[in-house]
C-alpha cells in the first residue's frame, strides 16, 4: 500500500508504504515512510521493513510518485527485523547508505546516527532523537517543516508497545516518554507517524496516555509482585486477559517492570 497523507494532515513530506506483514505484533504491517521535500529530487526512506521484493518495489514507486529522482539516505528507528531486514537490499537497489543508532546496522564507512544530529537531504530537514527503551538503539525523527514525529515502535498508532527486555529497559523507556512529552510541547508537534498502525493526530494526548498506561501497569505489577511467589503468578494476575499469541510479549514487558522494581529495592519474584 502506498499513500500520501490526506490533505487534513499537516504533513506534505511523508508518504506511507505499508508492508504486507500483518501480525499481532506488527498490527496492519510495518510502516515504511518515504520523506521528500516538495519540489526536491532526493528522498529519505525510514524503516525499509521486511526483505520483500514487492515491498521494495512499492517503496521505490513511492519515491518516484513523490517527485524524487533518487533515495539519498535510509534511516532506521531501530534494528528489529520487521523494520531493518529490507535495508541491505534497498540500499543496494537505490545506491543509498543506511544509518542507524546501532553501528552494526550502518553501511560500511557511514557513522551511526547521534542524538541531536540534523540531517539535511534535498531541502528536507530531519532531526534525530535518541529514544532508548523499546530497544537500546531506538530513535525517533522530527520532520521540522511538517511538525511531525516519526516514532518507529516507541509510540504506535494503536495500542501500547513492548519493552523488549533485555535489550530494552523500562527506566529508559519512561525517560524517553517524558522527553518526548517535553519535545512535543516545545516544538508544537502536530502528528505522529508511527512504525505500525494509523497516524496519530494528537501527539500530546498520545504521549500522556502512554505515560499514564505505564504508570498504572507498574502499580498493578508492584501490587501483584508483593503477593506472588513466581513470575508466572504475576503474569496471570496482571496480564491474564492477554490473548495467547501475545503472552510472550507481555512476559517481556513484565520482566522489564520487575527489573525496574527490583532496582527500586522492591522484593519481587526472581525470573
Amino acid at each position: 500500500m502506498t499513500t500520501a497523507l490526506s490533505p487534513q494532515h499537516p504533513t506534505a513530506r511523508a508518504f506511507l508504504v505499508r508492508a504486507n506483514n500483518p501480525s499481532p505484533m506488527t498490527l496492519e504491517g510495518t510502516n515504511t515512510w518515504v520523506l521528500v521535500e516538495p519540489g526536491g529530487n532526493e528522498a529519505i526512506v525510514v524503516d525499509p521493513g521486511p526483505d520483500n521484493a514487492s515491498h521494495r518495489d512499492a517503496v521505490m514507486a513511492a519515491v518516484e510518485a513523490a517527485g524524487a529522482k533518487q533515495v539519498a539516505l535510509i534511516v532506521l528507528t531501530h534494528g528489529h527485523a520487521d523494520h531493518y531486514e529490507g535495508a541491505p537490499a534497498l540500499s543496494q537497489v537505490a545506491a543509498a547508505p543506511v544509518r542507524a543508532i546501532a553501528p552494526m546496522h550502518c553501511s560500511q564507512g557511514h557513522q551511526p546516527l547521534s542524538d541531536g544530529e540534523r540531517l539535511r537531504i534535498g531541502g528536507l530537514r530531519l532531526d534525530v532523537i535518541a529514544t532508548p527503551g523499546h530497544t537500546a538503539d531506538s530513535a525517533c525523527f522530527v520532520v521540522d517543516n511538517d511538525v511531525a514525529l516519526l516514532t518507529g515502535d516507541t509510540i504506535l498508532g494503536r495500542g501500547s508497545t513492548v519493552v523488549a527486555r533485555p535489550d530494552g529497559g523500562l527506566a529508559d523507556y519512561l525517560a524517553t516518554l517524558r522527553r518526548l512529552r517535553a519535545l512535543v510541547n516545545e516544538r508544537q508537534l502536530l502528528v505522529v507517524l508511527p512504525g505500525h498502525g494509523p497516524v496519530v493526530d494528537d501527539p500530546a494526548a498520545k504521549v500522556h496516555a502512554y505515560l499514564q498506561h505505564r504508570e498504572q501497569r507498574l502499580q498493578q505489577v508492584r501490587a501483584a509482585a508483593i503477593t506472588s511467589d513466581t513470575v508466572d503468578e504475576v503474569l496471570q494476575v496482571v496480564y491474564g486477559d492477554v490473548s495467547p499469541e501475545l503472552l510472550f510479549a507481555a512476559r517481556w514487558s513484565l520482566l522489564a517492570q520487575l527489573d525496574y522494581l527490583r532496582d527500586e529495592g522492591v522484593s519481587v519474584p526472581a525470573e
